[in-house]
């Protein structure tokens, strides 16, 4: 036996004749109570393991032990314990969203525990914590109070979460990223994420690869897990686990969010619940995915809040002969529905910029501020790729305006299926898109042809969307892959918005209504296809009209003195006059204020009774 041993015996035995001298009993041990060793480690570890459904029961006995402490040895603080009883209460009442408590049921939970816990001690102290009826007062009520705890569903997603993360090293080990860790876990409304920390050599690439893996090992469903870089940390990594979609079901539009073109636009929702807000002043835009994914849904969006600035002119190209942009005929400025009237308003779009860039050089200016007298032009194109081969002269225009467009103000929009070099043409407006929105598509090279080169590696995977009008958004404001789900703008209310925002759309400035009119000079107007009103088939009335204004007015006067009793709609003036929408709203007000004219409902006139009669 060592030297160490002898000691250790030798100091035992001493012990014990010192214990037996002064007549005191030694304690019992686990052998003397014979219960096995491992039975206390089993014991243990299920304690440990349960330890929040055995929370309510620890809290009671650690009442219970403080209020005979407190009764013992102080019993004069019972004021003391009032007191910070009230003043604890009154703070969780008050303030409890700043301590993880953000629902008013959870902070009256708390409140109410608080309460009873120091009115209990309070008593305890003063009068004794066996005094009738206090113990069964404290039964009784740590029991009631126990209940919600027990059901509450963010502690036992918590808890869940907490024992599926206890076995990550063997879970590491299985997908391939041995020597990661978990560093923190936080449960929300619609599942938990956590820190991770990478493992020496290993990236945030490496876990994305990974994924599949992972939800495998996680017991997860497809889809599931979303890995995000941490931008201060390379060796980071978020992980997100979404066990409840919160894209299951369409977000209806809640109305426009901003009132110019200088605010970042509300696109959506990201599935944090946090907005998806985008920038679009000096910047062109790229909306691509499959038919059917969203496409039409996120430009409805994003026309629902472009029509409600009063600093921004739309102009519109769909080449479906208007079946996507027509019901917002009312608050765009022009329509091209055809080739040839798409190359016209694309070589007048430039024409614009060219007199936009002239006037800055000229005022010593270096961009066009966007203001109701002088808006940005942003131009939305409709399936580009189909305008590239019905109408190939357009595409010098569209390059010229992607590549010089930003400092005048002069922006293009186009959503198209799938985005390749040949279908955006040969110059530079695909590279020139600095904000992209892919929707879902069908093959996974599609992801680079819509984002960019080595996006998908990077872990956007647009093809693993699953519903229309789920996106990924890149722009310089958002550089991480984001799930994301636009508003669902139906067509009612594209209806009733463009009804209610075309009275207040504005005009054209006076240099770019120059530039206009010179070009107007130099050319024959357009003749609209059948069935499409003049003014928005390309050339607008208010840019290039064949019809003389005096003729106009008159057809006008004649209209609103034919209209029924239910009054003339803005489409049947404008059919009546030949002239556009601006210009009918505006003589239509000037009647209505020198008293010839009354409006009978939302968009609709007739003549009023003593100019009907030829007063």
């Amino acid at each position: 036996m060592s030297r160490h041993g002898q000691a250790s015996r030798y100091q035992m035995r001493r012990n014990a004749r010192r214990m037996r001298r002064y007549g005191i009993q030694p304690m019992a041990t686990v052998n003397d109570l014979d219960i096995p060793p491992l039975a206390i480690v089993g014991i243990s570890r299920l304690a440990w393991r349960y330890r929040s459904e055995l929370a309510p029961l620890t809290i009671a006995a650690s009442i219970l032990l403080t209020g005979m402490i407190m009764r013992r040895w102080s019993p004069e603080w019972w004021p003391a314990v009032l007191i910070s009883t009230i003043a604890i209460t009154s703070a969780l009442a008050i303030g409890g969203r700043w301590v993880n408590l953000p629902r008013p049921i959870e902070r009256g939970y708390a409140t109410v525990t608080t309460a009873f816990a120091g009115t209990w001690l309070t008593l305890a102290a003063y009068l004794g914590p066996f005094t009738p009826p206090l113990p069964a007062v404290l039964s009784a009520g740590a029991f009631v109070l126990a209940v919600p705890w027990w059901t509450h569903r963010r502690r036992r997603a918590r808890v869940r979460v907490e024992r599926t993360l206890a076995a990550w090293p063997d879970i590491a080990q299985a997908v391939g990223l041995t020597g990661s860790r978990i560093q923190s876990a936080i449960v929300d409304l619609w599942g938990y994420r956590v820190r991770l920390r990478l493992g020496r050599g290993q990236t945030v690439e490496d876990a994305i690869r990974q994924m599949p893996a992972l939800e495998s090992a996680l017991g997860t469903r497809r889809g599931a897990i979303r890995i995000q870089p941490v931008p201060a940390l390379a060796n980071r990594a978020d992980v997100r686990v979404i066990e409840k979609d919160p894209h299951a079901d369409a977000i209806p539009w809640p109305g426009p969010s901003i009132t110019s073109v200088k605010q970042p636009v509300k696109l959506g929702v990201f599935e944090d619940g946090s907005s998806v807000r985008v920038s679009l002043r000096r910047r062109h835009g790229l909306f691509g995915g499959i038919a059917g994914a969203g496409k039409s849904g996120g430009v409805n969006v994003l026309l629902g809040d472009l029509t409600a600035c009063p600093d921004v002119i739309i102009w519109g190209i769909d080449l479906k002969r208007g079946m996507e942009l027509m019901p917002w005929a009312s608050c765009l400025d022009r329509l091209a529905t055809t080739p040839q009237a798409a190359d016209t308003l694309l070589a007048d779009a430039v024409a614009i910029l060219d007199a936009r860039a002239d006037h800055l050089a000229q005022q010593g200016l270096r961009v066009w501020d966007p203001r109701p007298d002088a808006p940005a032009l942003i131009i939305l194109v409709d399936e580009y790729a189909e305008l590239i081969e019905e109408a190939p002269g357009a595409e010098r225009y569209a390059d010229s305006i992607a590549r010089r467009g930003r400092a005048p103000a002069v922006t293009l929009v186009a959503a198209t299926q799938r985005p390749s070099q040949r279908a955006m043409g040969k110059g530079a407006v695909r590279s020139q898109m600095d904000i992209r929105l892919s929707f879902r598509v069908r093959e996974q090279r599609d992801v680079d042809l819509i984002l960019g080169q080595g996006m998908l590696k990077a872990g956007w995977h647009a093809h693993r969307l699953d519903a229309p009008g789920k996106f990924l958004i890149s722009a310089p404001e958002h550089d991480v892959p984001r799930r994301a789900r636009t508003f669902l703008l139906d067509d009612e209310g594209v209806q009733r918005t463009a009804e209610r925002h075309a009275p207040s759309r504005p005009q054209l400035d006076a240099v770019s209504a120059a530039a206009l009119e010179t070009r107007a000079d130099a050319r024959e107007p357009l003749r609209a296809p059948e069935g499409v009103s003049e003014s928005i088939a390309g050339t607008s009335p208010r840019h290039a009209r064949s019809n003389a204004p005096e003729d106009a007015e008159g057809a006008l006067i004649a209209a609103l003195a034919a209209a029924p009793e239910a009054g003339a709609s803005v489409a049947d003036l404008m059919t009546a006059t030949g002239m556009g929408k601006r210009w009918v709203y505006y003589r239509v007000r000037a009647l209505v204020d020198q008293g010839r004219a009354v409006q009978v409902a939302r968009g609709h006139w007739r003549a009023a009774p003593r100019s009907a009669t030829g007063s």
